[in-house]
C-alpha cells in the first residue's frame, strides 16, 4: 500500500511537472480519449445511438458500442444489463457458477458470443478484480462513471491479447472531451415491488473545466457516483428425482425427495470516483493523468428450508399422477419411516466487499507531422474479502402436498401441518457453516507505441510498440474452505450413537435466538407457503461467539455423560498452505501493424494487417504434499514422505496474426472480413501449485499405483482460438442500420478437470509419474454462428411520430467440445472424486446413467434484444425486451448432487444398491424480461424521468437434466422495480 501510494504521488508530480513545462506548442482541434481514439460528445437517445453507430461504421475492427445518453447516463442500472443489449453478448443471472441455488437480479458474468473467455478493459488498459479470474466483476463497476462501452469481436496486433470471446473496454470521460464548463447532477431512488419499505437511494456529479494558460491548455475533471441497490428473491426448488419401483405395482416412477422454498434480500452499495487531468500545447505533445477507484460492498440474508430426507423412503398418496415418463406429477408426499420428511431450514447471511483503484497516466508527442510516439504507464490494484455464515435448524414436516403441472409448483398444506411448521418447539438445532475468503491483485504496466504516417496512395500507417505487465495475485480460503459442523443431526442420536436426543428447541436449555418467517408477499402474492422457524440473522452475523455457544448444546446431551463428546473450531486463515493460491506473472509483448487502403479501386478496400508476439512467464508459490505406502518388499520403490514449499515455474510464447478487411460497396454499405488468433490465459484459480501425492499398494494383487490431486495446475497453456469473421453493414440512415456478421472460432487447449501425470524421484533416483486429477488442457471445440443487428428512427412518419424508433438484434451460436481423451461410460460407478471424470464431465442421473454431449457451460443458442423507442421534443422514452434460449450452467454443482444414486450396471457385484455418485448438469431455461424507461425535459438543463425493470415479473426457471426429460429445478422471481430520477446539466 505504502509502494502504490509513493508511485501515485510520484506520478502526480510527473504530471504536474509537464504542465508547468514551457514547450511552445499548440492544441489539437481533436477531442481524443485516453486511447487516443476520437470521441464524439452527444446527448440525447437518438444522438447516442448516431454516435453508437459511427464507432462501429468508422471502426477498423468488428466492434459494437453503447454510448451514454448524457454525462453518466448508460440506459440501465447496471455495466452487465448494459452489456446484454448488445448483440452477441449474454450475462449470467447467477451470483456464483458454483452455487446456481442463488439467482442475481442485477446479472454477473459476461459472455461474448457464447463464450467466457471476455478481455475486460478500461479506457484500452487492463482492468480486473481479485477474484482468481483475469476480468472485471462488472457489476461491481458504477456505470454513472462511463461514457460508453465497447464490444470488440475480433482482436488486431495494437490491442492487447486475452480476448478469444471478445473484448468489453469501459470508456470514461476525459476533460478535452467539453468545449468548456461541464457540470452533471444526479438524483435517484429505487422502489422494489417485492422487496418494499427501504429507499435505495443514488446519486452522481460530474464536473469538468478546460483552461488556456501561458503553457498551454489544461483540464480537469472529477466524477462522484454512490448508489444503493435493495432486491429481494424468492424461490421454489424441487428436489432432483429418484427412480422409485416400489410405489406403483409394476412399474418404475420418478419420485423427487420433497420441494421447497426459500427467500433472499440483498442490499449493495457501489461507490465511484474519477479523476482525469489533461494538458495539451498543440498537436506534438498532450498528457493525460486518471484515477479511477470504484468499491462493491454487499450484504445478503436469505431463510431456506431444504430437504434433507431419505429419498428412498418417501411415500406417495395412492391419488398421485405421473408424466408419460414416469415422473411425478401431483400427489402427497410423506415418509413414516423417519417420522416425517426430514427438512432443515437454515437463516443465511454472506457479505463482499471489493475495491479496484486504477492510477494512470499516458504522454503522447509528435515530432514530426509523420510520427506520433505515446508512452502509457498504469499501477492498478484490487483487493476483495467475503465471509459467508449459516446457521441451521430442522424438522421432520409431516407431509406435503405437490402439484408441479403449472409454471411454478404448488404446495399444499393441512391446516395441522401449518401449524406443527410454525412451532418452535417442533425444531431442533442442526448444524453451522462458515466460510471466508479475501484475495489480492496487482499489475505494473508500461506499454509505448509508435505511429509513423505515410505519404503513400495505399499504405496508411505503420504501428508498432512494446508492453511489460508484472502482475501478482494472492487468494486465500480459510481451512475448511467451507466449514460444515454438526450441531445435532438424527444420525447422532442412538443407543450406540454420540447423542441421546436432538436439540429441541422446547427444550429450555437450547432456548436462543430465533424467528417465525411468514413469507409475506411470497412470488408477489401469487402462492401461499407456511411460515417456518429459523435462525434470528444475529446468529450468523455473531460469529464466531454465536457459533461457539450453539456448538455446546450437544454436549449436554452425550449418551456417555460425560459432557465432552463434540468439539468445534471455526475455519482460520493460514493454517493449511491448500488455503493459499500465490503467483506471479510477467509478460512482454511486441507488434506490428500496417493500416492500407486501395482507393482507387470500383469497390475501395482498407484495413490492417499485424502480427503480435507475446511471451509469459509465471510463478505459482505452492506446496507439494507426499505419502508414500508403509509397504515394504523387493520390488516396491522406497519413497520419503515430506510437505514442503516448492515454487513452479511455466513460460510459453504465442504468435498471433491478425487481418482486418474492409470493402465499401457504397457509402453505406460496406463488408468486412476478419482472420486471427487469440488466446486467453488460465484463471488464477486454475493455476494454484498445491499438490498432493500418495503411492498405493494392493498387498493381495502386488499392484501399486501413484495417483495425485491438484487443486491447479501450473502447466496449463492458454486456450487459443483461430477466428474467422465476415459481415455486411448497411448505414442508410445516422441512426439507422442493418448489420449481419458470421463467425467462426476454432478453439485449442480447452480447460477441463482430467488428469496429468506428475513426476517424482523415489529414494534412488528413480523416477516415477503420478496420475494427478486437476485442471488440464484437455479438450478441443468451436463456436460458430450469425449475427443480425437493426436499427432505425421513422423519421419519414408525420408530425410526433416521427419520434419513433426501434432496434433489434438476434444471435445464434452453435458449440461443440471434443476431449483429447474421451471419458463416457454407460452406467456411472465411483464416488463423487474428482478422479471420476464421467461424473464431473458428463453427469450421473440418480438411475445410474450418464449424459454427454454437453455444450460448452454458459452458452445460449439463441438470444435477441428488441425495444421500441421514443425520442422527439422534450420527451424520450424506450421499452426493451431481452431474451436468451436456455444455456448450461454447471455440471456437479450444490443442490443437484449426491452419493445415494443406483448402481445399474449388471456387471457390477453392487448392482441395485444406492451407493454410486450422482450429479446433474443444471440449466438455465428460457429467459425474458421487459425493463423501460421515459423521461422529460424540463427545460435543457433538467429533465425528470423513471425507469423500469423486469416490468412483467419474469420468472427465471433452472433446470435440472434427468433421464426423464428436462425437469424444472428452480422458479425464482425478484419482481418489478422502479426508479425516479432528476437529472440537471449544464
Amino acid at each position: 500500500m505504502i509502494r502504490f501510494k509513493r508511485t501515485a504521488i510520484a506520478v502526480a508530480a510527473g504530471q504536474i511537472a509537464l504542465l508547468a513545462s514551457g514547450a511552445a506548442l499548440a492544441q489539437t482541434e481533436a477531442t481524443q480519449n485516453a486511447s487516443g481514439s476520437n470521441v464524439v460528445v452527444v446527448t440525447g437517445q437518438r444522438a447516442a445511438l448516431q454516435s453508437a453507430q459511427k464507432i462501429k461504421q468508422n471502426s477498423d475492427e468488428i466492434v459494437d458500442s453503447i454510448v451514454a445518453d448524457d454525462i453518466g447516463k448508460l440506459p440501465d442500472r447496471s455495466v452487465t444489463e448494459v452489456l446484454q443489449r448488445v448483440v452477441g453478448v449474454t450475462i449470467d443471472r447467477t451470483m456464483s457458477k458454483g452455487d446456481p441455488e442463488h439467482y442475481s437480479v442485477e446479472g454477473s458474468g459476461v459472455n461474448v458470443r457464447g463464450l467466457s473467455y471476455v478481455r475486460s478493459e478500461l479506457n484500452g488498459r487492463d482492468s480486473f478484480s481479485a477474484n482468481g479470474g483475469r476480468s472485471l466483476n462488472f457489476e461491481d463497476v458504477p456505470p454513472e462513471l462511463m461514457a460508453g462501452v465497447d464490444v470488440y469481436k475480433n482482436p488486431s496486433a495494437e490491442q492487447i491479447e486475452g480476448a478469444v470471446g471478445g473484448l468489453v473496454n469501459l470508456r470514461t470521460a476525459m476533460p478535452f472531451d467539453f468545449k468548456g464548463r461541464k457540470l452533471a447532477v444526479s438524483l435517484e431512488d429505487t422502489y422494489s415491488e417485492l422487496k418494499r419499505g427501504k429507499r435505495q437511494p443514488s446519486a452522481s456529479f460530474m464536473f469538468s473545466d478546460r483552461w488556456k494558460t501561458g503553457f498551454g491548455e489544461i483540464g480537469a475533471l472529477v466524477d462522484f457516483a454512490y448508489s444503493e441497490s435493495g432486491t429481494r428473491t424468492d424461490a421454489f426448488q424441487v428436489e432432483p428425482y429418484y427412480p422409485r419401483d416400489d410405489v406403483v405395482a409394476g412399474k418404475t416412477v420418478w419420485i423427487p425427495k420433497g420441494s421447497q422454498w426459500r427467500t433472499l434480500e440483498f442490499d449493495r452499495k457501489r461507490r465511484g470516483t474519477y479523476g482525469a487531468l489533461q494538458w495539451k500545447k498543440d498537436s506534438s505533445l498532450s498528457s493525460s493523468l486518471t484515477f479511477f477507484k470504484s468499491r462493491y460492498k454487499m450484504h445478503w440474508d436469505e431463510q431456506a428450508i431444504f430437504a434433507q430426507s431419505s429419498p428412498y423412503n418417501i411415500q406417495v398418496s395412492k391419488d398421485a399422477t405421473f408424466n408419460s415418463k414416469g415422473a411425478l406429477l401431483t400427489g402427497t408426499l410423506t415418509d413414516p419411516a423417519d417420522g416425517g420428511i426430514n427438512f432443515g431450514g437454515d437463516t443465511r447471511s454472506a457479505d463482499r466487499t471489493s475495491e479496484t483503484t486504477d492510477v494512470s497516466w499516458n504522454l503522447r508527442w509528435r515530432p514530426n507531422d509523420r510520427w506520433t510516439i505515446s508512452t502509457d504507464l498504469q499501477r492498478i490494484r484490487a483487493t476483495t474479502s467475503s465471509f459467508d455464515s449459516t446457521v441451521a435448524t430442522g424438522v421432520q414436516m409431516p407431509s406435503e402436498t405437490i402439484d408441479l403441472r403449472g409454471d411454478v409448483p404448488s404446495l399444499s398444506f393441512t391446516d395441522a401441518d401449518r401449524a406443527y411448521l410454525a412451532n418452535p418447539n417442533n425444531y431442533y438445532w442442526a448444524f453451522t457453516m462458515e466460510h471466508q475468503d479475501r484475495s489480492k491483485a496487482g499489475e505494473w504496466a508500461w506499454r509505448t507505441d509508435a505511429k509513423y504516417d505515410f505519404d503513400h496512395p495505399v499504405l496508411r500507417d505503420i504501428r508498432f510498440g512494446v508492453r511489460l505487465t508484472d502482475r501478482d495475485s494472492r487468494n486465500e480460503n480459510s481451512n475448511p474452505s467451507y466449514n460444515w459442523a454438526a450441531i445435532t443431526q438424527t444420525w447422532q442420536v442412538g443407543p450406540t450413537n454420540t447423542l441421546s436426543s436432538l436439540a429441541y428447541l422446547g427444550d429450555p436449555r437450547f432456548n436462543n435466538q430465533v424467528q417465525v418467517h411468514s413469507f409475506n408477499n411470497f412470488f408477489n402474492n401469487n402462492t401461499s407457503v407456511p411460515a417456518l422457524v429459523f435462525p434470528a440473522v444475529a446468529l450468523t452475523t455473531g460469529y464466531p461467539a454465536s457459533y461457539a455457544q450453539l456448538h455446546t448444546y450437544p454436549n449436554m446431551l452425550c449418551n456417555d455423560g460425560s459432557g465432552k463428546c463434540t468439539s468445534w473450531n471455526p475455519a482460520t486463515f493460514g493454517t493449511d498452505p491448500a488455503g493459499v493460491n500465490d503467483q506471479k506473472e510477467k509478460t512482454g509483448a511486441l507488434y506490428s501493424q500496417l493500416r492500407f487502403g486501395f482507393d482507387d479501386l470500383k469497390y475501395p478496400v482498407d484495413g490492417n494487417i499485424g502480427l503480435r508476439y507475446v511471451k509469459t512467464d509465471m510463478t505459482a508459490h505452492g506446496y507439494t504434499v507426499f505419502t508414500p505406502s508403509n509397504s515394504t518388499g523387493a520390488g516396491i520403490p522406497q519413497f520419503t514422505a515430506f510437505s514442503q514449499k516448492q515454487d513452479f515455474s511455466n513460460s510459453y510464447n504465442n504468435v498471433l496474426p491478425s487481418l482486418n478487411l474492409r470493402m465499401k460497396a457504397s457509402d453505406a454499405l460496406q463488408f468486412r472480413f476478419g482472420l486471427s488468433t487469440g488466446i486467453s490465459r488460465p484463471d488464477f484459480s486454475d493455476l494454484q501449485g498445491y499438490t498432493t501425492l500418495s503411492q498405493n499398494v494392493d498387498n493381495s494383487s502386488g499392484l501399486i499405483t501413484y495417483t495425485g490431486n491438484g487443486t491447479g495446475n501450473p502447466n496449463l497453456r492458454p486456450v487459443r482460438s483461430h477466428q474467422v469473421d465476415l459481415t455486411a453493414e448497411w448505414y442508410f440512415a445516422k441512426t439507422g442500420s442493418l448489420t449481419v456478421g458470421l463467425f467462426n472460432k476454432q478453439l485449442k487447449d480447452v480447460i477441463i478437470k482430467q488428469s496429468y501425470g506428475y513426476d517424482l524421484a523415489d529414494n534412488t533416483g528413480k523416477s516415477y509419474t503420478f496420475t494427478t486429477t486437476g485442471p488440464v488442457n484437455g479438450a478441443d471445440g468451436h463456436a460458430r454462428g450469425a449475427e443480425i443487428a437493426f436499427q432505425q428512427y421513422f423519421d419519414f412518419l408525420p408530425g410526433w411520430l416521427s419520434g419513433f424508433g426501434v432496434q433489434a438484434n438476434y444471435t445464434y451460436v452453435d458449440s461443440k467440445t471434443s476431449l483429447h481423451q474421451p471419458v463416457h461410460s454407460v452406467y456411472c460407478t465411483g464416488g463423487n472424486l474428482a478422479t471420476n471424470f464421467n461424473l464431473n464431465l458428463n453427469g450421473c442421473d440418480t438411475n445410474g446413467a450418464t449424459f454427454g454431449d454437453l455444450p460448452l457451460i454458459g452458452l445460449s443458442r439463441q438470444s435477441y434484444n428488441l425495444a421500441l423507442m421514443y425520442d422527439q421534443g422534450k420527451i424520450s422514452a424506450r421499452l426493451a425486451w431481452n431474451w436468451r434460449s436456455k444455456n448450461l450452467q454447471n455440471v456437479n454443482v450444490n443442490g443437484t448432487s449426491g452419493g445415494d444414486g443406483t448402481d445399474s450396471n449388471p456387471a457390477s457385484p453392487t448392482f441395485g444398491q444406492h451407493n454410486v455418485a450422482w450429479a446433474l448438469p443444471t440449466w438455465a431455461d428460457g429467459y425474458g424480461q421487459l425493463d423501460g424507461s421515459i423521461f422529460y425535459n424540463v427545460s435543457d438543463r433538467l429533465s425528470v424521468g423513471v425507469e423500469a425493470q423486469n416490468l412483467t415479473d419474469s420468472k427465471a426457471r433452472q433446470l435440472m437434466q434427468q433421464s426423464t426429460g428436462f425437469m424444472g429445478r428452480a422458479w425464482f422471481v425478484s419482481g418489478p422495480r422502479y426508479t425516479a430520477k432528476m437529472r440537471y446539466s449544464f
